[in-house]
């Protein structure tokens, strides 16, 4: 391994997931407002815990109560009065649903002078959950879909059907009171009904969109799954005011700051990135063979979420199986390297945020007799990785606004 590349990674992912933190950008939205009645706080998603001690930070006793919920290993500690929840993802599983049933029991009989803070980020999909199907069929669902390759928006827009909490289904629980949602976005574009399924938004996909995309991905649905498909969510809210706190465009922005400040001359390529992760992976080493010998320090950055089609039954996720397909256009690339991260800190269901490879990995690999073709076909990213200290560990970060993908050149 390439040691003083590695340590530019190292602190370029630190420094970027650093400046997305949501503790001020919360506080900036809370900044101001006045609520007449009862607040009671929601919040769902990997960085719900954050977000709602923000919040408390911020409002302290003026909130009432609050459920919070997010994913396993987030919950740092008890906030105030809170009732806070740890809950599968990215499938959903009985936590997912109890948490949610428990929001829905603290905004039920409000009033209309009362308000919901509703604090949302991304993995709330699997993370706040009441399904209107049998909980092993929405869980065979959601596996059926990650493992297809369909996309964050084609994933919703099937989820929210199945749920009495997606798609504006929690803002009309909480009706008569007012919903004030605070949202850190982790999808492209920041489409707020898609992000975490959009509980508090009104749905603009359809019932035929989401049986075409069934049809697309040959997913096998019960009946009663189907029949849920023709259900149309709500398309217009009047309870609700929304503000969106973050984006991966502040994250390829913070990364590209401190790019520059290790020297690097830094080109953000895109804040939209959306294709297989082994593609963005080997297209970010072509990158790189092409400028090699240019003479000056480059980063090239790509932000977005990437998606992982499964062929094999291995350990991974999409930023380590990036970083791993880029080993075979890096190798013998003298300082040059590939790495790729979650905001959130956890990258499929490992505990690693990402991966790292420079132009030493394709050969370490083959001298611990891993093939990378194997490796990739078998989705197995995660040990090849980790037999090559290639894996990028941060722990959960109590932010959730997409990944981003650097390519360095030392020059």
């Amino acid at each position: 391994m390439d040691k003083n590349m590695r340590r530019d990674a190292d602190a370029i992912v630190a420094a970027s997931i650093k400046a997305v933190q949501p503790d001020e950008a919360v506080a900036r939205a809370l900044r101001g407002t006045e609520f007449p009645g009862r607040v009671v706080l929601v919040a769902a998603g990997k960085a719900a815990w954050q977000m709602a001690k923000a919040a408390h930070d911020c409002m302290g006793e003026r909130i009432d109560s609050g459920v919070v919920v997010t994913k396993y290993g987030h919950v740092m500690g008890p906030i105030a009065n809170f009732d806070c929840r740890e809950a599968g993802h990215p499938v959903p599983d009985e936590n997912s649903f109890s948490g949610a049933q428990a929001a829905l029991e603290l905004v039920s009989g409000l009033k209309p002078e009362d308000t919901v803070l509703f604090l949302l980020s991304g993995g709330g999909s699997a993370l706040f959950e009441k399904p209107l199907i049998p909980g092993e069929v929405l869980q065979d669902v959601t596996k059926q879909l990650l493992a297809c390759g369909a996309d964050i928006v084609e994933i919703n827009t099937i989820r929210k059907r199945l749920s009495a909490v997606k798609g504006g289904r929690f803002a009309q629980a909480c009706a008569p009171a007012q919903v004030f949602s605070i949202v850190l976005s982790d999808i492209l574009g920041d489409p707020l009904d898609m992000i975490a399924s959009g509980p508090a938004y009104p749905d603009s996909s359809t019932s035929a969109e989401a049986k075409v995309i069934a049809e697309k991905y040959k997913l096998k649905l019960t009946g009663e799954t189907w029949a849920l498909l023709d259900k149309e969510t709500p398309k217009s809210l009047d309870n609700v005011t929304t503000l969106i706190t973050g984006s991966v465009r502040e994250l390829c922005a913070a990364a590209a700051g401190e790019c520059e400040k290790l020297g690097y001359e830094p080109v953000i390529l895109t804040d939209q990135l959306c294709c297989e992760a082994r593609e963005a992976g080997s297209f970010l080493s072509a990158i790189l063979k092409t400028h090699a010998g240019a003479g000056k320090k480059l980063a090239f950055l790509a932000g977005g979420e990437t998606v992982v089609h499964l062929t094999g039954k291995g350990k991974g996720g999409r930023n380590q199986e990036l970083a791993l397909a880029a080993a075979q256009g890096l190798a013998g690339l003298s300082g040059a390297a590939v790495f790729s991260v979650g905001s959130d800190g956890t990258d499929g269901p490992t505990d690693a945020a990402g991966g790292y490879a420079d132009g030493t990995t394709l050969a370490e690999l083959k001298a611990k007799d891993l093939n990378l073709y194997a490796v990739l076909a078998d989705n197995d990213a995660y040990h090849a990785l980790k037999a090559v200290d290639g894996l990028i560990v941060t722990g959960p970060t109590g932010t959730n606004v997409n990944d981003v993908a650097v390519a360095l050149l030392r020059g």
